[in-house]
């Protein structure tokens, strides 16, 4: 992983410029040192094997790819077989090609991925079915057959390589081709189905099924657990060639016979009607199919070759629709802008509009006016609130005040010094002291002072 340090920024004024090679170094050497080697799983896509001895091809899942790159000295290596969507696990080291900045893997080392489950389960079904004796028909092949009921696809290569060879090498076989799909969900009931009506047809003294090589998943069909039964409650003796000398299935197992391909199955049922010339004659036709087959070969590379080529003009006319999108794009964009910026200046001068001095003095105004109302309406509550308060407060006053008690009809007794005389031994006879009575004032003098 990446150790998070980031480049110094420069200072202003320093910057220093990068060729393009040199930016392409620099990103090849931080990958390199930073990652290292890791190990990454995919699926093979665009598989290529060129003169080299290279291997290239794309790793890819559902959300990304990148490139792969296994060299010659590493590939010899390689167990396994790699076939266009394989599932495999690489161990390699990230890069960075220089002259054209593409990020790669340099594959060091391929392991097989994914296929455990479906390899186990079909060694269970081929134990079980061995168990119960499924795969114990030897019944000999008549040699050669009268009428050969071939079941097979009627356009595959196998048909084709199995005529030939018949032609060939016994031309007075009988032969009867029951077509059939050879891969996908429904190939294993369609050959359960050509099996039963050649066992019921009555001509047939022998039959073939076969289909060319492919992989693991395009023979699955002849994994069948009721084809495999199917082949051994056969009346007629059965021999299967499916796929390569290295491809086996439960077909190959429940058959009388197997035949490592569909063209050694031909050469097995029928014997060669030539001496050693029709030998070589056999020996010229099989080089030239070779040769031709070779040439199919040169001439479809060429023709994806010469697909892949694309004119100039097409590549101007894609960057010229291209140009006219991104116009359209602009355009959109621009009427978009232009109406947010139209709403967002409507909604600026609403604002203005709601903030002038005349709208702002006339809401003050209507605000006085009803402080003003609101005022005049709560004085006279507040008054005679006031007033009910004050008479409250003097009432309160009253009952405690000296002046009422005058009133009932005491009296309140003062020296010269306006101190009030509480006992009578404060006096002495002649004394001159002044009575408050509840209305006026009385002076007075103490005769003499009287005992209680």
């Amino acid at each position: 992983m990446f150790s998070g340090r980031r480049p110094s920024t420069p200072a202003a004024g320093s910057e220093r410029t990068l060729s393009v090679a040199e930016l392409n170094r620099q990103a090849r050497l931080l990958l390199e040192g930073e990652l290292g080697e890791l190990w990454v799983e995919g699926e093979i896509s665009g598989l290529s094997r060129p003169s080299s001895g290279h291997v290239y091809f794309t790793l890819k899942d559902d959300r990304a790819q990148v490139r792969c790159a296994l060299f010659r000295n590493r590939a010899r290596f390689v167990g396994a077989p790699m076939r266009e969507g394989d599932l495999i696990r690489v161990r390699a080291k990230i890069s960075i090609f220089e002259p054209r900045g593409d990020y790669q893997l340099i594959v060091e080392a391929v392991q097989g991925a994914g296929r455990g489950a479906m390899l186990a389960a079909l060694e269970a079904l081929k134990q079980r079915l061995q168990d119960e004796g499924v795969f114990a028909n030897e019944r000999a092949l008549p040699y050669p057959p009268r009428h050969l009921g071939i079941i097979t696809s009627g356009t595959g290569a196998a048909i084709r390589d199995v005529l030939a060879v018949l032609g060939e090498r016994w031309p007075a076989i009988n032969v009867s081709v029951l077509p059939v799909p050879v891969q996908g969900s429904e190939a294993s009931g369609a050959i359960i189905r050509a099996i039963a009506l050649a066992n019921r047809d009555g001509r047939f003294d022998a039959l073939l099924i076969t289909r060319g090589g492919g992989s693991l998943e395009d023979l699955w069909s002849f994994n069948d657990e009721h084809l495999a039964r199917a082949i051994f409650h056969s009346r007629l003796p059965v021999m299967s060639a499916v796929g390569h000398e290295v491809d086996f299935t439960l077909a190959d197992f429940a058959a009388d016979v197997r035949a490592p391909t569909p063209s050694a199955a031909a050469e097995r049922l029928v014997p060669d009607q030539h001496d050693i010339q029709s030998r070589l004659d056999t020996l010229t036709q099989r080089l030239s199919r070779a040769q031709r087959h070779l040439l199919d070969q040169q001439q479809q590379r060429l023709d994806h070759t010469r697909s892949r080529l694309r004119h100039p003009g097409e590549r101007l006319l894609d960057q010229r629709r291209r140009t006219r999108e991104l116009e359209q794009r602009m355009q959109r964009a621009l009427r978009q802008r232009l109406g947010a910026e139209h709403r967002r200046l409507e909604h600026v001068e609403m604002r203005l509009m709601r903030q002038t001095p005349e709208r702002r003095l006339t809401l003050a105004r209507e605000h006085a006016e009803e402080l003003q109302a609101r005022l005049y309406a709560a004085l006279p509550r507040q008054l005679r609130s006031q007033r009910e308060r004050l008479e409250s407060i003097a009432r309160q006053l009253n009952a405690v005040s000296p002046l009422g008690v005058l009133g009932r009809g005491y009296a309140i007794v003062e020296n010269s010094e306006r101190q009030v005389v509480r006992r009578a031994q404060d006096t002495t006879p002649g004394q001159q002291l002044s009575v408050r009575l509840g209305e006026g004032r009385l002076k007075v003098e103490v005769k003499r002072r009287l005992k209680q």
